[in-house]
């Protein structure tokens, strides 16, 4: 069984999927990671991503970072195309709406994302693109 540190891609979603986080949730360096399941925008099939996340005041932050590739992330693409996701942190999964941070709140989300993996500043730095904080909202409705 890998270690959850050396988890990434399908074999980190699986992971967590079958073990409800408990193999999976918390990952390098002392960051946890949270399943992101958009529609694809092509397919319109399910795309489950782990990410690193934060939680902040009554959703979660994940950067659509891809390293710091001048493309986004295909993830991202997809909530662009279609916002409405599914969150899994650990055992609890639920609806929810994908929104890019707005210019105001970018400074102090990004802050936080930065100090959860430090990278993220190195990835900014290689590219033109601006790197987005994405914010995921329990949608009305869904369980707390």
């Amino acid at each position: 069984m890998a270690t959850a540190e050396k988890l990434h891609g399908p074999e980190h979603v699986a992971r967590y999927l079958e073990t409800d986080g408990e193999d999976g949730y918390e990952w390098r360096e002392g960051t946890t990671i949270l399943l992101l399941t958009t529609t694809g925008r092509k397919s319109g099939e399910d795309r489950t991503n782990a990410l690193i996340f934060r939680p902040w005041n009554d959703a979660y932050l994940v950067v659509a970072s891809k390293g710091g590739d001048d493309a986004p992330p295909a993830w991202f693409l997809n909530i662009e195309s279609d916002p409405a996701v599914t969150v899994q942190v650990k055992a609890d999964r639920f609806e929810a709406n994908a929104r890019v941070a707005t210019a105001e709140e970018k400074p102090a989300l990004w802050k936080i994302m930065a100090e959860a993996w430090p990278a993220y500043d190195d990835y900014q730095r290689k590219t033109d693109r601006e790197i987005p904080v994405v914010v995921l909202e329990r949608t009305a409705g869904a369980d707390a």
